[in-house]
């Protein structure tokens, strides 16, 4: 640790709590909280139920976290495609002609998502690439919403390898294919599967770009859950928020083992 005095150990930890607690920890354990509830009257939720989970997990709300998955695991693997090799492409750029390429990958959150939307939608509603109105756009928006965070990731993983171990290669003959698919991707491996955890978080949480594009048979779930608040059914947007986090942790946690795994080897 970089703070050595028990007192100044002390400190550190009382003002991670004071400012933990109300930011972070709070607000999520009153969602907890009134996902159990059927109405909030005092200090605390009253009525304690599950129904609001036996709601929240089957019908629309089902299909709806199937949509948010398959969105999510989709953008994520076409983000990580594209921004992987945009990054690598770019590392054999010059310093300027670099910067431009990051400069574009980062443009799409650098503007509201809600306009990245508005611009697919135009772009979308005519032949030949009619997307309007199916998954497919909805998928796309995800993809260009969270390309930026893969490649910046991945950018930032390949300036950190060593090249002696792809000199070594290269020195022994290999050819620049097999260095990559032998060599340089097992080494960028652990950034790949973070770069994928970071984008599937960031899809499964869109909301602004999907409600301008999604049609009505593909409902994220983050969509329903503001109907749900809407029309001011508090505790049952509650139980799909929970839902939503459940899910999304479990699978930042599966990535996460997988990411550490090939940390190890």
């Amino acid at each position: 640790m970089l703070v050595h005095s028990r007192k100044a150990r002390w400190a550190v930890w009382a003002v991670f709590t004071v400012l933990f607690l109300p930011l972070f920890a709070l607000p999520l354990l009153v969602v907890l909280g009134a996902s159990f509830a059927t109405h909030w009257s005092g200090v605390l939720p009253s009525g304690p139920t599950a129904g609001n989970f036996r709601a929240a997990t089957r019908g629309d709300a089902l299909q709806a976290l199937t949509t948010s998955l398959v969105t999510a695991v989709g953008a994520s693997l076409l983000a990580l495609i594209v921004g992987t090799w945009a990054a690598l492409a770019g590392a054999a750029l010059r310093k300027r002609q670099r910067q431009l390429v990051d400069a574009l990958f980062v443009l799409p959150v650098a503007v509201p998502s809600v306009v990245v939307g508005l611009a697919l939608l135009v772009a979308f509603s005519k032949p030949p690439f009619l997307l309007n109105g199916t998954r497919w756009i909805v998928i796309l928006a995800h993809t260009v919403l969270v390309t930026a965070f893969a490649h910046q990731s991945v950018s930032a993983a390949i300036t950190r390898l060593d090249p002696a171990y792809e000199q070594a290669a290269a020195s022994l003959g290999a050819r620049p294919a097999y260095v990559l698919r032998r060599v340089r991707l097992p080494l960028l491996l652990p950034s790949l599967t973070a770069a994928a955890g970071l984008c599937f978080a960031l899809s499964m949480g869109e909301l602004s770009a999907t409600m301008m594009l999604y049609p009505p048979d593909w409902t994220p779930l983050p969509v329903l859950i503001y109907s749900a608040t809407d029309r001011g059914a508090l505790f049952a947007g509650s139980a799909l928020a929970v839902v939503l986090m459940t899910a999304t942790l479990i699978v930042l946690f599966v990535v996460s083992r997988v990411r550490n795994r090939a940390s190890y080897r």
